[in-house]
């Protein structure tokens, strides 16, 4: 009974100092901005994907399967502390072995994973401590981050220590009673039979690690709040929660949808705002209580792990930018600032914000939105959305862009592209080879109506390199018989670099027209050679409905090959040919298939850079970086790229979008490889194929 009543005891404090904790944590969430929650069995499948299933840690194979075999250990070990709940309370021994033959498989598991465990943590602890993991290094990662998760790591060993000295201890004292041992301890077996002890002794050793393993669970479940181990609760509730669209898709801000709509038609009748909407104070975020209740879980869910920011391509190259220490400020500002909030209200201020005072401009401005962070991350945090509304309140609210994105802006906004050429100019990439493009205007006209609109996208229109491309993909076009057209001077830029670059006033404007034009001409396919467009056209512009069938030119293309309708001669016979993976292609989409279909059917030598597919790295241009200086870093990203590229020894560095193909011919001059090495689109590497 005494031990009844110390076990309660011990078991109310530990839970109401684990509410208090939690309570006062997120007590702060009612300060952010709503996040709409849906499609809830597909969230189950992701969760148990991603979570339970521990898919993404698998991205590095050997710590990966020993971290997924700690997670899988304490779920099955989990069981057997819900027994020593129940047993410490109501005085029972081993209540769940009713179970009979389940009971054995499931508390032999637990066994053996506690011996896993055990030399999975001395192999944690030893590389923290002796070995220098890059990613466990940074400016963010202060000695009290190190400090903290040895603890942690320390207090996992000593629980798995203490449950397998429970368990050797109950194997020796049931012989010493000569009882029936309930359940099967393959590895605690093992060892008692190492053990010289008898008697009371073991029933006494029994009890010492029985309280132990107890209170290290009861001590541990109060230190993780304070912990990054805080993801040992919050990771599977964070996967839940995570975002169920393609990684290049940017979330929409309806106040913005709003006030573009109304500068459109101010007549314009609109529904009663959603819950939280007319609370809006400010576009984008300042402050930590400006990012939505997910951002926030996010911040407490991150395991600081580093994988995102070993993977950023601005931190590879020196820049000041690291996808972990976004999240990171964002948990100790709203850290410092939630309890001013709780008191006073969500008009305190204590005259300091996140940006700035944690985050420069600096490290917001580095970022190229590749979402190799958000690949990266085991439990689907998804940084350049919070980096973006940061953005969003910089453009915004301060104007504060750098000036040649608000250079690009303003050419968007008065000629329709980000550079300063006419709108009239827009056929001219055609025009000046007559190359005779049917325009979609025409055809209408006729009475025709196209099954293809070729989206030239503003680089495919005035970027001089890009136009080739442009060429060649309508002779292939061409040659098919392809029943296309283009919008010609009515195409107007997507919008992409805009929103990206924060300004997203602008983007809904450019999707509207575009879309009011592409409605307007019952438009249902679309043909691009734009990865960040097919971005844009596929995954957002349905919000504003524009919902069409998009299609990369590199799955077109792929899908002729397949059907036999192009026939590709051995023009490249001999020739090694190495493929750029577009970020907005492959990572934003998952489109890896289709440019290496196309690749394989001509004759040459295919090789793969190291870095490639989803581990592919950033040429550098995105997220409105083709549009500015990069920020200051020990070299431009571009460059570590086309090294990865010069290491294949290739001929030809392949690319399927027009920013990589920019970078990688910078790339190419820079390193002086112009007579060893050329940049060709698919497009051309086809047409040539084909003698057109």
């Amino acid at each position: 009974m005494i031990k009844q009543l110390i076990f309660a005891s011990t078991l109310i404090i530990t839970l109401g100092a684990f509410s208090w904790t939690m309570m006062r944590i997120f007590s702060y969430m009612k300060f952010t901005k709503p996040f709409p929650i849906k499609n809830i069995p597909q969230r189950f499948i992701v969760m148990m994907k991603v979570a339970i299933g521990q898919t993404k840690i698998f991205r590095h194979p050997v710590m990966g399967f020993l971290h997924a075999l700690v997670f899988w250990g304490f779920l099955v070990i989990l069981i057997g502390s819900v027994e020593m709940l129940s047993d410490g309370l109501f005085a029972t021994e081993r209540v769940l072995s009713f179970m009979g033959p389940v009971y054995n498989v499931l508390f032999a598991s637990g066994d053996i994973f506690a011996f896993i465990i055990v030399i999975a943590i001395l192999i944690f602890l030893f590389r923290r401590v002796f070995m220098h993991v890059g990613r466990f290094y940074g400016a963010e990662m202060k000695k009290v981050s190190k400090i903290d998760a040895n603890i942690a790591l320390t207090i996992i060993l000593m629980l798995m220590l203490t449950l397998l000295g429970m368990n050797t201890f109950y194997v020796l004292s049931s012989a010493a009673a000569g009882h029936e041992l309930l359940g099967f301890y393959p590895v605690s077996e093992y060892i008692a039979q190492w053990i010289n002890l008898s008697g009371e002794t073991v029933f006494v050793w029994h009890e010492i690690y029985w309280w132990a393993h107890i209170l290290l669970i009861f001590i541990f479940a109060n230190v993780l709040p304070y912990s990054k181990h805080f993801h040992v609760f919050m990771s599977v509730p964070n996967v839940f929660l995570s975002r169920l669209e393609p990684l290049g898709y940017l979330s929409n801000m309806p106040a913005i949808t709003k006030e573009v709509k109304l500068m459109m038609d101010p007549n314009a009748a609109f529904d009663t705002p959603a819950e939280g909407e007319e609370d809006v104070e400010r576009f984008g975020v300042l402050d930590a209580e400006d990012s939505t209740w997910k951002n926030y879980l996010d911040a407490l869910a991150c395991t600081e792990c580093g994988r995102c920011t070993a993977v950023c391509p601005a931190n590879i190259t020196g820049k000041r930018l690291s996808p972990r220490k976004i999240v990171m400020d964002l948990r100790a500002r709203m850290k410092e600032k939630g309890p001013g909030l709780v008191k006073k209200g969500k008009d305190f201020s204590d005259n300091k914000s996140l940006i700035r005072d944690y985050i420069t401009e600096e490290e917001l401005w580095a970022c190229t939105t590749c979402n190799a962070c958000a690949q990266e991350c085991p439990i689907s945090i998804n940084h350049p959305s919070i980096i973006v509304d940061m953005r969003r309140y910089l453009v915004m609210e301060e104007s504060a862009a750098p000036g040649e994105l608000n250079a690009a802006f303003t050419n968007i906004e008065n000629n329709g592209a980000p550079w300063q050429f006419s709108p009239e100019d827009r056929m001219k990439w055609a025009e000046d080879v007559n190359l005779g493009v049917p325009i979609l205007a025409d055809k209408i006209a006729e009475g025709k109506q196209v099954e293809y609109l070729f989206w030239l996208s503003s680089a495919g229109t005035f970027d001089d390199r890009y136009k080739k491309v442009s060429r060649e993909f309508v002779k292939v076009l061409n040659h098919l018989k392809v029943d296309y057209a283009v919008l010609g001077v009515e195409e107007t830029d997507s919008g992409d670099i805009a929103r990206r670059a924060g300004n997203e006033m602008l983007f809904q404007m450019q999707a509207m027209m575009n879309i009011e034009i592409m409605n307007a001409y019952e438009v249902k396919k679309i043909i691009t050679c734009d990865p960040h467009d097919f971005n844009t056209l596929k995954n957002e512009y349905p919000e504003f409905d524009g919902k069409f069938e998009v299609i990369h030119h590199s799955q077109f293309l792929a899908q002729m090959i397949k059907d036999g309708k192009l026939q590709l001669n051995n023009t490249f016979e001999g020739q090694r040919i190495t493929f750029h993976d577009p970020c907005y292609l492959g990572r934003g989409n998952g489109e890896y298939a289709a440019p290496r279909e196309v690749l394989k059917a001509l004759s040459a030598k295919n090789i793969e850079m190291a870095r490639c597919k989803s581990y592919a790295l950033c040429c550098g241009a995105g997220g409105g970086q083709m549009f500015k200086e990069a920020e200051k870093g020990d070299k431009e990203v571009f460059i570590e790229r086309i090294e990865d590229a010069i290491e294949t020894k290739a001929d030809i560095v392949a690319t399927a979008c027009p920013f990589c193909m920019v970078m990688m011919t910078d790339g190419i001059k820079y390193k002086n490889k112009e007579k060893e090495m050329r940049n060709l689109d698919i497009a051309e590497l086809v047409s040539q194929s084909l003698g057109l």
